[in-house]
């Protein structure tokens, strides 16, 4: 795919019928901010309708957060090493803690719906779990064009340990921490026992495995998908890259950064 930015629209550009939505599935996740997958569905005609009428019934029953808690409790991660805590710290956490919800139900809500377009049959009737309760709106995430280059680099360094296929993604975390650009600087080396011995890798797929566990429960959940949009084959070209690399690859990463926090 092409290395350009991928096409989004932000939450403070959204026009009321895309901020409607917005508005309701953070309410339904329980952050205060969209994730980039939604943006980008934004940017497509038709898209985001298409998904948000999928997701929206299993975000309220309570199913998606149950999916998003089972795959949290299957990934294995190494112990961090002892670090001095950065300032900013609570910011910091606050920040890791809206991604990691974000991450974790839009792995397995997107996951589900991804396997049902390609035609997986829904299960018996899934669980359910609380939500949890709001979390905070984390400050403005920064555009990477108008970073300092030195944190462009570090921040294009970041992602390419990921290996992703899609040169046009740029995983927002890593975006988001250039407000910090000490904590930014040292990612790599707190991030150094998870990247060992390919344990990223291993973390990753252990993610992918747990959210196509728990789609077939979580199909059952779903809404009734609308009728295609012309976009919607470029959207789920896409999506197969979020949903098998950039989100359960940044999984991993923010849990553990949570550990190193702790």
């Amino acid at each position: 795919m092409s290395g350009a930015a991928l096409a989004e629209i932000r939450e403070a550009e959204a026009p009321p019928d895309i901020a409607a939505i917005y508005a309701a599935l953070n309410e339904g996740i329980g952050i205060g901010q969209v994730n980039l997958i939604w943006r980008h569905a934004a940017a497509l005609p038709g898209v985001l309708d298409w998904l948000w009428a999928q997701a929206a019934p299993a975000l309220l029953s309570g199913a998606a957060a149950a999916a998003r808690d089972r795959i949290a409790a299957s990934i294995k991660l190494p112990m961090p090493v002892t670090t001095q805590q950065p300032h900013h710290r609570a910011a910091i956490t606050d920040l890791i803690d809206i991604y990691n919800r974000g991450n974790l139900t839009n792995l397995a809500l997107l996951s589900a719906i991804s396997l049902r377009a390609q035609g997986m049959a829904p299960g018996a009737t899934p669980t359910v779990a609380a939500r949890g309760a709001m979390l905070p709106r984390p400050p403005a995430l920064p555009r990477l064009a108008a970073l300092p280059v030195a944190l462009q680099a570090q921040i294009r360094a970041l992602t390419a340990a990921h290996g992703l296929s899609d040169a046009a993604v740029v995983p927002s975390l890593y975006l988001h921490l250039a407000l910090w650009p000490e904590f930014l600087a040292g990612l790599p080396d707190m991030l150094a026992p998870l990247r060992a011995d390919a344990g990223l890798t291993q973390s990753r797929d252990a993610a992918i495995e747990a959210a196509r566990d728990a789609a077939p429960g979580l199909i059952a959940a779903l809404g009734p998908a609308p009728a295609p949009p012309p976009a919607l084959p470029e959207f789920l070209a896409r999506l197969e890259v979020f949903v098998r690399e950039v989100i359960p690859g940044m999984v991993p990463v923010g849990i553990f950064l949570r550990r190193v926090l702790t």
